[in-house]
């Protein structure tokens, strides 16, 4: 448990006058996959069920003009949104942010942002760390559910990277779902830039339009490059991305304070903010995840453990 970092006057010399440059070089923050590729809805309330097609309706032949009509009914079971809590605080003494010649808290936010996002994708798309309350990551959901391909398995001594992401797909639509888009590593598009049909056009497709999308089989492609991705584990994921569900119950906040106590897990005091003359930068969300994974005409019949609506590829050599 982190209770002890503070950023010091070592830490920001190279912000302090006289002689510094104005411009800070920083990588952009780089944009979170569950918060921008999945369903996001609003909770009114820390937990908030989500209502799932269960069993489908059925419909009948009539037994001549006055054969009796059957009835039928439609089911939904109720998947639980749980909010729960991000947080962190940066601490810095006031004197520091007196004598540096920047907005710190301004300089800060994006990255803790990014870090917050990074959080969040390693959560819902590996299960890494994830809260008790949430659904399994996406990634070994879809293992257990038989949604898996390794690459190069088949289709020829090492395979073939275009007839495997369409074996993953395959996959989702044989659960009765569509493939509306692509996640994976920003290293992985340079898996697919090689890739030709049989005319020797590129298969995978950057668009210099719509700010410069891309997309494989008519279908868009985000990448991750916050650090939040396991190459080991998975290098590209395929599914319907309305079926993942991220509930906001409280957007990201941010306050300062300059009073009160930062403490570690023992109750011991680690940082005073009046007595030691101190801010510090709190932000907090609150947020839920769940895969809805309703029954559809196709796979009636499949047990819902063995139904899913993504796939994934794993890489080459691949052992579980």
């Amino acid at each position: 448990m982190a209770v002890t970092d503070i950023i010091t006057r070592a830490d920001t010399e190279q912000l302090m006058p006289p002689d510094v440059a104005r411009d800070i070089i920083k990588g952009a923050p780089q944009a979170s996959i569950a918060l921008t590729r999945m369903r996001r809805v609003s909770m009114s309330s820390k937990v908030q069920r989500q209502p799932v097609l269960s069993a489908l309706s059925q419909a009948y032949f009539v037994n001549g003009d006055t054969g009796l009509k059957q009835t039928t009914k439609n089911a939904w079971a109720g998947k639980e949104l749980v909010a729960e809590e991000i947080a962190a605080i940066i601490p810095i003494p006031q004197a520091v942010l007196a004598d540096t010649d920047y907005d710190l808290w301004a300089e800060v936010k994006p990255d803790l942002t990014e870090a917050a996002g990074q959080l969040i994708d390693q959560a819902v798309l590996f299960g890494v760390g994830r809260p008790s309350t949430w659904a399994e990551g996406i990634v070994p959901a879809a293992a257990a559910a038989g949604n898996s391909v390794t690459r190069g398995a088949i289709a020829g001594a090492t395979g073939t990277l275009d007839l495997d992401v369409l074996r993953a797909m395959r996959m989702v639509a044989s659960d009765g779902h569509p493939v509306t888009g692509f996640a994976a590593d920003a290293l992985f598009e340079y898996d697919l830039l090689g890739l030709r049909d049989g005319d020797g056009r590129p298969i995978y497709q950057q668009s210099l339009q719509d700010g410069g999308g891309s997309g494989l089989y008519a279908r868009p492609f985000s990448y991750l490059n916050n650090g939040g991705w396991l190459p080991g584990q998975a290098d590209l994921i395929a599914g319907d991305w309305t079926q993942a569900i991220i509930g906001i119950r409280q957007d990201i906040t941010w306050s300062i304070h300059t009073e009160g106590v930062i403490s570690d897990s023992a109750g011991n005091v680690v940082l005073n903010l009046m007595q030691q003359n101190s801010a510090a930068l709190k932000m907090t969300l609150r947020l839920g995840f769940q895969v809805a994974n309703p029954l559809s005409r196709r796979a009636a019949l499949t047990p819902e453990a063995q139904r899913y609506p993504f796939s994934i590829l794993r890489p080459v050599g691949f052992t579980a």
